[in-house]
């Protein structure tokens, strides 16, 4: 059984009465991150605005990871329903906040052709992020899936602009099969594999989720790292995964629905009963006054 790794660091330490020490640069970031990538098992949780990124950085997590869908609902729309530009700046504001490697879920980079993929890739690196992910999903549901041909040279464009761009930002490779109804082990492996030939540094299936598929996924990639989505209650462990060999473990919108919820059922509450009980589980406005003061000092 292999030694699992921690997946959280020490919490940052602050005092208001001593000189902060300098902060970590793009590409201090980008070598933690790169060196994440070597060994262990990390989780990479996925803040959706300013405030949840700098308290999950205040958790001792190690990096974190943007959500399409989490941003998206923020802003009153639907996932996968935010233009490349609200992206971007979302990203560069996330980069500029927290002092740990942020990895952009990129979509399906907001282009059909590899060109349009290129272009956006660079404008994304430009940001500041340590890793950006691309997706093989095309948006029809008559076809859900780009050719592979297709889906191939979209991850070398990727692979193409970055390193163009300094070559030290990560490129996961996405499969996104079982999110689109085509839960189809090979057919996913001979995806995540081909990507990995056309330059992904870490490949992801979201949706696999029993112990033999992700065994075999990883086993199919070796020993290139592999992400694992972790979105629902229940199931697997962060030990279990650093034991069937993943990298690391992300959870997608899972944080932001879990935010959601706790809204939706003390404003259902209020607006249906009159009640204010749910207010009982909230945060500390002191605890959260304190987390941002001392992050400001």
């Amino acid at each position: 059984m292999p030694q699992v790794a921690l997946w959280l660091v020490p919490r940052r330490q602050y005092d208001t009465g001593s000189m902060a020490p300098p902060r970590p640069s793009i590409a201090d970031k980008r070598r933690t991150f790169a060196g994440l990538h070597a060994q262990g098992c990390f989780a990479i949780p996925n803040p959706w605005d300013l405030g949840s990124a700098c308290y999950l950085q205040s958790l001792g997590y190690k990096a974190i990871a943007s959500t399409s869908s989490g941003f998206a609902w923020s802003n009153a729309r639907p996932d996968n329903g935010v233009s490349r530009e609200q992206v971007l700046a979302h990203l560069a504001a996330l980069v500029a906040a927290t002092d740990i490697p942020v990895n952009a879920d990129f979509e399906a980079g907001f282009a059909h052709e590899p060109a349009g993929v290129a272009e956006s890739v660079r404008l994304a690196v430009a940001t500041g992020v340590a890793g950006l992910s691309i997706e093989d999903s095309t948006g029809d549901a008559a076809r859900p899936l780009y050719e592979l041909p297709l889906a191939i040279e979209r991850i070398r464009a990727a692979r193409r602009a970055i390193d163009q761009s300094g070559g030290d930002t990560l490129l996961v490779g996405r499969a996104e099969c079982y999110l689109v109804g085509r839960a189809d082990l090979t057919e996913t492996v001979a995806r995540l594999r081909a990507y990995a030939e056309a330059g992904a540094d870490c490949l992801y299936a979201p949706g696999v989720r029993n112990r033999e598929d992700i065994a075999a996924v990883v086993a199919a990639v070796a020993p290139k790292p592999v992400n694992v989505l972790a979105g629902s209650a229940g199931g697997l462990t962060m030990a279990d995964f650093a034991t069937l060999g993943v990298r690391r473990v992300s959870v997608g919108g899972a944080l932001a629905r879990a935010a959601w919820g706790g809204f939706m059922r003390a404003a259902r509450m209020l607006a249906e009963q009159g009640r204010f009980d749910e207010f009982a589980q909230a945060a500390s406005g002191n605890e959260l006054n304190a987390l941002f003061a001392k992050r400001g000092a």
